[in-house]
């Protein structure tokens, strides 16, 4: 991927963050990932990107339904900027702080998010998904 980037215009996404996130991304995880070859169970699942999300959903609602556990989709709507995604980042960290911190994680996702939408002036998609 950062040889692609070098190709098309090195300095255009040095400029624009791009190759920074890349770079940062290149040391959480090997490679890129496909959600949908995963299996894993989840209680929550962070979206950065609407698109992203829509596929998740879809790709959860077409899934044989094994345990019926619930999974909480949640769209923290991101541009791939340098100080976007850093701000986005902060805004998923206190999301997931403040539903570690309940006692009914289920009873308090649209509470935590009313509360996060209120401070920070974003509004976040949300959907329930059973798996």
């Amino acid at each position: 991927m950062r040889k692609d980037l070098y190709r098309r215009d090195r300095e255009r996404y040095r400029s624009n963050g791009v190759l920074h996130i890349l770079g940062r991304n290149e040391k959480i995880k090997a490679r890129p990932e496909r959600f949908q070859e995963c299996r894993d169970a989840f209680d929550v699942i962070f979206t950065c990107e609407e698109r992203v999300y829509d596929r998740v959903v879809e790709d959860l609602c077409a899934r044989e339904q094994d345990t019926c556990q619930p999974v909480h989709v949640i769209n923290v709507d991101m541009k791939d900027t340098l100080e976007d995604a850093t701000l986005g980042a902060l805004i998923i960290c206190e999301l997931c702080q403040r539903l570690q911190q309940a006692d009914d994680v289920e009873g308090s996702v649209a509470e935590v998010l009313l509360s996060a939408e209120e401070k920070t002036g974003r509004s976040f998609l949300h959907t329930i998904c059973f798996y």
